[in-house]
């Protein structure tokens, strides 16, 4: 009990420390440079320390769970005895043979980013700015099996060892012809939104799930191949999101009234 005491009070001050320059310079150009006192400074302060206490309990349940998790479900999804107990473990195992990793990579990448706060904030200013136009559910639909497809090719990649490069280059391509077709009033949408999968939810989990695999598969460095997915977990996203947006926009033009308003016209 008091070494969890003593890991928790060394993660709060911590904490305390990281978030010290933001409060400072928050503070600087309040009092400084717009020269105003803080409105409500009470309820300022109480959530600053509600802020404080849960990136502490955040990040002490990282250690204590979610990376170890991680690493369990990829020793367990890796394990020659799982994959196929008639093969010899000694000989190397072809990329099908994990085939259940990338389902679960998929899976965990979909579940946690549909969980996203950042996401579900994100959604729902989106479908109120757009006046109903952009569904924030449908967005985060989107979102979610973008970072589901992008997540378990991460994990082939891993599996493989294919430079990583090679895929984000194609990626990028991808957006960029995207982009050229795309409603223009989806396309900072669809960028922001490889950005808000990246954040509280998802990264632990991801994370942890790509170290844990380079660590157990045979062959793999943790440092050079364990981390990148959370490049794939950026990048997926923006692609479904533009494709959610044609998608939609091509559904809208052959509708019956927007077809004979063309013939009107």
């Amino acid at each position: 009990m008091m070494g969890w005491l003593s890991e928790i009070l060394t993660v709060l001050f911590s904490t305390l420390w990281d978030v010290a320059p933001i409060i400072i310079i928050i503070a600087f150009f309040q009092l400084s440079i717009i020269r105003r006192p803080f409105i409500n400074i009470k309820r300022l302060l109480t959530g600053l320390l509600y802020v404080v206490i849960g990136i502490t309990f955040f990040l002490v349940g990282l250690d204590k769970a979610l990376f170890p998790l991680g690493t369990i479900m990829a020793e367990q999804l890796t394990s020659p005895a799982f994959i196929n107990p008639q093969v010899d473990p000694t000989i190397s195992i072809v990329w099908k043979d994990y085939l259940w990793v990338y389902i679960f990579g998929a899976c965990i990448g979909f579940a946690s980013t549909l969980a996203e706060p950042a996401l579900i904030a994100v959604s729902i200013k989106a479908e109120q700015l757009s006046g109903g136009s952009i569904k924030a559910l449908l967005l985060r639909l989107s979102v979610s099996i973008g970072v589901a497809v992008g997540i378990a090719i991460g994990t082939y990649r891993i599996v493989t060892g294919v430079d990583l490069y090679l895929f984000i280059i194609t990626g990028y391509i991808i957006i960029i012809i995207q982009t050229a077709f795309a409603p223009k009033m989806i396309i900072g949408l669809a960028y922001d939104s490889g950005g808000v999968t990246t954040s509280t939810v998802t990264v632990p989990l991801v994370t942890a799930l790509g170290i844990g695999l380079a660590s157990t598969i045979p062959g793999r460095n943790p440092l050079l191949d364990g981390f990148g997915l959370i490049a794939f977990a950026s990048l997926f996203p923006i692609m479904a999101v533009l494709a959610y947006a044609q998608i939609a926009d091509w559904l809208t033009r052959r509708t019956p009234s927007n077809q004979s308003d063309q013939e009107g016209d």
